[in-house]
């Protein structure tokens, strides 16, 4: 008998034990859905903002045309935005079409003062990636190398695949900065940081320490941005 009440009592707490368990993972993905879902949606009200101020200014300038032009490309952009789940993945040709999307708007502002240099290998077109990647790091770019310029500048976009990691760089030719090694754990609002704060922590809740995010020179002149993540495909 005592026995058999051992055994009883000894199967009941294992069942508890795991029924705990399930609830503390289940709780703990929640937790993690959440968290992702917040990083996403901090992502569109910074663009939004950035760029009804550039609609604001070509409405006071009464370039109603360029308005109206950069007013219908956001409406498709949004449109893009809203049609992916924050937690989606999409393949990168998905993502570098809301990219050209994106850079259409910006177009509206700089009109030849911004050039665009895009390189995708066919292997990394089909990698998946999340949802709207590279919109800070390009809205970084605009920032900093074209804005900031008379001439204008160029932003290369490349993307390749090497030993089972997709690598992504965007790069551009303004000023650079001064310290690359403290870029993004600066995280603030002057340098940009709040994009690029985001798709750090994006990135390390999808990917934990399987990922890359680094700032280096590059030549002759410029900022480059590199982004490494494992190769997956559909």
């Amino acid at each position: 008998m005592l026995v058999w009440s051992v055994l009883y009592f000894g199967i009941k707490y294992y069942q508890l034990f795991q029924l705990e368990k399930e609830k503390s993972l289940r709780s703990e993905a929640l937790a993690h859905e959440a968290q992702l879902r917040m990083l996403r949606y901090q992502l569109n009200p910074h663009f939004l903002f950035n760029t009804l101020n550039a609609i604001s200014t070509l409405v006071l300038q009464q370039d109603t045309e360029s308005a109206n032009s950069m007013l219908t490309k956001l409406s498709k952009f949004l449109r893009y935005s809203l049609d992916h789940d924050p937690l989606d993945q999409v393949d990168l040709a998905h993502e570098i079409s809301s990219v050209k999307l994106y850079l259409d708007i910006e177009k509206v502002r700089f009109e030849e003062r911004m050039k665009i240099d895009l390189n995708i290998a066919p292997d990394a077109e089909r990698a998946l990636v999340p949802s709207l990647l590279l919109q800070p790091l390009i809205e970084n770019s605009v920032k900093h190398a074209i804005a900031r310029s008379e001439e204008g500048g160029l932003i290369q976009i490349c993307a390749r695949v090497a030993a089972g990691k997709l690598i992504i760089e965007v790069a551009d030719d303004g000023p650079g900065i001064p310290d690359y090694s403290a870029v993004v754990e600066r995280n603030s609002a002057a340098s940009g940081g709040v994009g690029l704060k985001n798709i750090r922590n994006r990135l390390k809740e999808i990917y934990g320490t399987e990922h890359e995010l680094t700032f280096s020179p590059r030549e002759p002149v410029g900022c480059k941005v590199t982004v490494v993540i494992p190769y997956e495909t559909e």
